[in-house]
């Protein structure tokens, strides 16, 4: 029962992760079952049959506050899907732990770019470029994510949020609540996948059943937490914890020394905290580190 309830805990904040950023759910429960002893296919196929239920509730959130383009989940979810299921049915075969730090290096270098994006180069710029996705920028992408979703139990977000986001043609709550939404199809195509390919019987249906139901009890306040963000701390939130994500994935496999990897993982957080306080002070959301400004609103009051 404790464990029970440690896993629903997990579950909780790793789809207020997932559902405020675009991403990390399958990041933060992969780590939390690899840690546990469970191999990397009945680890992918247990987030997606948990991912079921807390997708379903994250999608109807971000509807609900209205962060979700219809049209774009359609592009998306279709090619997702389909490559979501051939990819179960690869992983029954293959070691996922083989392409993972590949991904990580790709992913890192897209955290990045979006730090400069939307901090550095467009922090006294932030209009948008405007314009559409067309479904030859879209269904590629989809295939892409949703094969390495399933590969790497987890993966749709962390390929999808950057790449949009780095576009800057849709704001950020669009861009997440779009491929939050999407998300559901993906993870029913790769379950259906796993029960085929993997079988039932592998799958521990109270780790899923309580993984699900922290997730779900989180969905509506990641939704509610995306609507109030400003663009700018959403971005640098996202670009962190795809920065953060990789790295620990990069660390754990190249690093054998845990201090080492605690060091640099201190030093990423840091870094992480010294970047959001920098966002805010360039877009004057920190009065009391501008005592002028605040006095001029008080005199004008007066």
């Amino acid at each position: 029962m404790k464990k029970l309830l440690i896993f629903a805990l997990a579950g909780f904040f790793a789809q207020m992760i997932d559902g405020s950023l675009g991403m990390g759910f399958g990041a933060t429960s992969s780590s939390i079952l690899l840690t546990a002893g469970i191999t990397p296919a009945i680890v992918s196929a247990t987030i997606h049959f948990s991912e079921i239920a807390t997708t379903a509730a994250s999608g109807v959130s971000h509807y609900k506050f209205k962060n979700v383009d219809k049209k774009m989940v359609v592009k998306l979810a279709l090619p997702g899907s389909i490559a979501a299921f051939i990819g179960a049915a690869v992983l029954s075969k293959l070691d996922s732990g083989l392409i993972k730090p590949f991904i990580s290096i790709f992913l890192l270098t897209m955290g990045l770019f979006i730090i400069y994006q939307f901090v550095f180069r467009k922090q006294h710029e932030r209009k948008l470029k405007g314009g559409t996705f067309s479904k030859w920028q879209i269904i590629p992408q989809g295939i892409i994510a949703g094969f390495l979703d399933t590969i790497g139990g987890g993966g749709w977000g962390p390929v999808n949020t950057p790449l949009f986001l780095s576009r800057n043609k849709i704001e950020p709550r669009y861009v997440i609540g779009t491929v939050s939404a999407s998300e559901f199809f993906i993870t029913l195509s790769a379950s259906i996948g796993f029960i085929i390919f993997l079988g039932w019987h592998l799958i521990d249906i109270g780790l899923v059943i309580a993984l699900a139901v922290g997730g779900a009890i989180a969905a509506p306040f990641a939704a509610w937490i995306v609507k109030i963000l400003p663009v700018y701390l959403l971005a640098v939130c996202v670009g962190g914890i795809i920065i953060f994500t990789n790295i620990n994935t990069l660390l754990s496999t190249f690093v054998d020394d845990p201090v080492v990897g605690n060091i640099v993982k201190i030093v990423v957080i840091a870094l992480w905290f010294a970047l959001a306080i920098f966002t805010l002070y360039q877009n004057k959301q920190l009065p009391f580190l501008s005592p002028k400004k605040q006095t001029n609103k008080i005199d004008q009051a007066n």
